[in-house]
């Protein structure tokens, strides 16, 4: 049976170890303080004042005008062209002064060890390049024709492959329409080419690339660790799943006709830690190898701060210990703290936010969504001990922006093929982008082995 001294001794231990972690947010707080103070100094010192009201002639002050002439003020460090190397350079024309500009007196045209280098950059004239394969019909003197056929390598329809690549390109990473598209070939490059052609050209270039795209999905699937995120699509107007599975190396997309639990399994397996949101379509990975985005949360916090009441209180108090806990990590991305000391910290935070949560439940205004996070709890903490695993999923998030915007101005596709095209080259670009590979390039590569059936390069990163 517990006795009095117990519980009093048990509770005065209770009392300490909350007064330390109290004594730590204050002298948190006390450095925030001081941080924000020199903020406000140094904004003052470039001549900040508040910031200017909202478009249209909002009520927000106005800023003083500083007296400084527009454009790079004194110290700005300057940002100048770098010289492309020689190999890269066309042509070089030798300019030498003719006359002394001192004296006037004529100058001997001597060579200089380490000239002053001026490059310009153009584009040769740009004419189309035409091969007209001469198919000829032979006839037997069995009275059968025979028609010649087209050589190994050569494409079957009327673009070759860097045609085909600079049309990809201007649809799926310049989100240039096909009509402007057609219009830019036919001004620049004085190539007329119907829009059906266009097309038939984007389901060529699609298949060109299928095996690379699902080769780097299965990397992705078997990476440690991928995040993963979804929006909205559409077909002929009508809604469609679009998501993205990313890593440090690849990113690859895939269009649904629903997201369903099941079919988001197919697609992505579930190897690895997955970081997400709380979308209940990905309930079928195991809880304990996923991480929950702390950026969606803390947006969620701070809708809990803006309710009256008890629960305002509460939404503020675990918004700032979220943005705590991120603040600390931050630091130990950026090496300024290490890893054993923020698991300790974590720890203490981790306590102190899961006990706001658990008070969050009695409310109704955040009571369901407390409890929602809470049977989450598991996949909150993932990044705190484990390398490489980071808190938010800010990374698909900006890997699908691209395909959102895309999205806003082509208002989708039109039809299945349309949809293999688009989820196929952004996967092309995006995962050769965050290689550093020359997209172009890669196209022409694989479009040309696909004329000559061999195996397109490979998107996976070169080991």
């Amino acid at each position: 049976m517990t006795t009095l001294g117990d519980r009093i001794a048990r509770l005065e231990a209770l009392v300490a170890r909350q007064a330390a972690v109290i004594a730590e947010k204050d002298a948190e707080i006390e450095r925030l303080k001081l941080r924000v103070l020199e903020l406000e100094r140094r904004l003052g010192e470039r001549g900040g004042g508040e910031a200017p009201g909202p478009a249209g002639g909002g009520s927000g002050a106005r800023r003083e005008p500083s007296g400084r002439k527009p454009g790079g003020q004194p110290g700005h460090k300057g940002h100048r062209r770098n010289l492309l190397p020689p190999e890269r350079v066309t042509r070089t024309v030798d300019c030498f002064p003719d006359a002394c500009r001192g004296c006037g007196k004529s100058l001997r045209h001597t060579p200089d060890a380490s000239p002053h280098l001026h490059q310009v950059i153009d584009i040769p004239p740009v004419a189309p390049d035409v091969t007209e394969f001469r198919q000829h019909r032979v006839t037997c003197a069995c009275g059968v024709t025979t028609c010649g056929a087209l050589p190994a390598g050569a494409p079957t329809g009327m673009l070759g492959p860097r045609l085909l690549a600079l049309v990809a390109i201007l649809t799926a990473s310049c989100h240039v329409s096909r009509r402007k598209v057609q219009a830019l070939l036919r001004d620049v490059l004085n190539v007329d080419i119907s829009l059906g052609a266009l097309s038939e050209s984007e389901a060529v270039v699609a298949n060109a690339v299928a095996a690379p795209v699902e080769e780097a999905r299965q990397h992705a699937i078997a990476a440690s660790v991928k995040h993963a995120d979804g929006t909205t699509w559409y077909r002929k107007h009508l809604f469609r799943a679009l998501w993205v599975l990313a890593t440090k190396a690849v990113t690859v997309f895939g269009l649904f006709d629903s997201a369903t639990a099941d079919a988001l399994q197919a697609w992505m397996g579930a190897h690895g830690t997955l970081v997400s949101d709380r979308g209940s379509q990905l309930r079928f990975w195991d809880i304990a190898q996923r991480q929950l985005c702390w950026a969606h949360l803390i947006r969620k916090f701070a809708w809990y701060a803006e309710q009256p009441g008890e629960a305002g209180e509460l939404g503020l108090a675990l918004l700032t210990y979220a943005q705590h806990l991120l603040h600390e990590w931050h630091r130990v991305r950026d090496k300024h703290l290490s890893r054993a000391t923020f698991v300790k910290k974590a720890r203490v935070l981790r306590g102190t936010i899961e006990l706001l949560l658990r008070a969050g439940t009695r409310l109704p205004t955040i009571g369901g969504s407390c409890a929602h996070i809470l049977e989450h709890r598991e996949a909150l903490w993932h990044f705190v001990t484990h390398d490489g695993v980071e808190p938010t999923n800010n990374h698909a998030e900006q890997e699908l922006r691209g395909f959102v915007l895309w999205r806003k101005s082509s208002l989708g596709s039109q039809s299945a093929r349309g949809d293999r095209f688009a989820a196929n080259l952004k996967s092309v670009v995006h995962t050769c982008r965050k290689q550093k590979r020359h997209v172009f390039s890669y196209l022409v590569e694989a479009l040309q082995a696909a004329f000559s059936h061999r195996s397109a390069p490979s998107l996976l990163p070169a080991r």
